[in-house]
């Protein structure tokens, strides 16, 4: 049978109005990842500091001594890829997992307790996130190493350099620990987020608060138990050519590096979080703004 015209204008209605929901969260993502790029420019020198302690051992004073000899025209070489891939970090990130969840409902998740989903789903985009994004990583880190200014001065060296390697030593370098790193950071984060929103504005904080509240204490529950696997992703991704070694290995002799000490693995481990807990404030409230005026 036909459908008459107005059936068939509703329809065409209802096609647009679901693609536009199915696009808002990979559009907003992006939206609050671009505007707390300003985080990721003001907060940059804390992160060369932290990761060069990851690389070096070094206490704070030694750090901040290497990086004043080495000058302030070489503090932000390494900033290009953390800003190319942070807005579109925030668009995979809410998009992806919103498209998850959405599937996981539509294949009869619904007798499955939400939360659970939102899990499950940040899984999901962290092993998307870490196959996106391991490549940024690899350059920055490689860029941020000062051993490796004479030999790649230039992130076209270094991407020509990378590009002439193996995927496994090359851009995706530390490929396994990322991933490891991102699907559980993802499926926390995911999985707080909104209890934890939902906790704070029924104690009487508002909509903003509890949203900026709730991405901070997030970055806090995911930076410390997942710190090490950062330490050991810069490790393995600082260097260029070499022995190398698999994740197992590099572990064993960071270990070893460290005096077998937890306190010297964590090492930086409070600049990473006082900046993860800024950053992620930020973003959670601007992102759940954003939902919330056009819900």
């Amino acid at each position: 049978m036909e459908r008459s015209g107005g059936e068939r204008g509703g329809d065409e209605k209802l096609t647009r109005r679901d693609l536009f929901a199915w696009l808002r969260s990979y559009l907003h993502g992006g939206t609050s990842s671009l505007l707390s790029t300003l985080t990721t420019l003001v907060t940059f020198p804390v992160y060369k500091t932290v990761f060069r302690q990851q690389l070096h051992n070094t206490l704070l004073r030694e750090t901040l001594a290497q990086l004043y000899r080495e000058g302030p025209r070489k503090l932000y070489r390494g900033v290009v890829p953390p800003l190319l891939a942070k807005t579109l970090h925030g668009t995979l990130l809410f998009g992806l997992h919103d498209t998850f969840l959405h599937q996981l409902l539509a294949q009869g998740g619904g007798s499955v307790p939400l939360v659970a989903l939102q899990v499950l789903a940040g899984v999901g985009t962290g092993v998307a996130e870490a196959l996106v994004f391991t490549p940024f990583e690899r350059v920055q880190n490689v860029l941020q190493n000062g051993g490796n200014d004479h030999s790649l001065p230039t992130l076209r060296s270094v991407l020509l350099r990378l590009r002439g390697e193996s995927a496994a030593a090359g851009f995706y370098r530390a490929a396994v620990p990322v991933l490891a790193r991102n699907a559980l950071g993802n499926s926390l984060y995911f999985g707080l987020k909104d209890p934890m929103r939902d906790a704070l504005r029924e104690r009487g904080l508002s909509p903003g608060a509890s949203s900026f509240m709730s991405g901070m204490v997030n970055a806090m529950a995911i930076s410390l138990p997942l710190y090490p696997l950062s330490v050991l992703v810069a490790n393995m991704q600082a260097q260029v050519g070499g022995a190398g070694g698999g994740a197992r290995q590099c572990w064993a002799e960071l270990w070893e590096t460290r005096q077998r000490r937890v306190s010297l693995l964590y090492r930086g481990g409070s600049l990473v979080i006082l900046r993860s807990c800024l950053t992620w404030g930020i973003t959670t409230a601007i992102y759940d703004r954003l939902e919330r005026r056009s819900g």
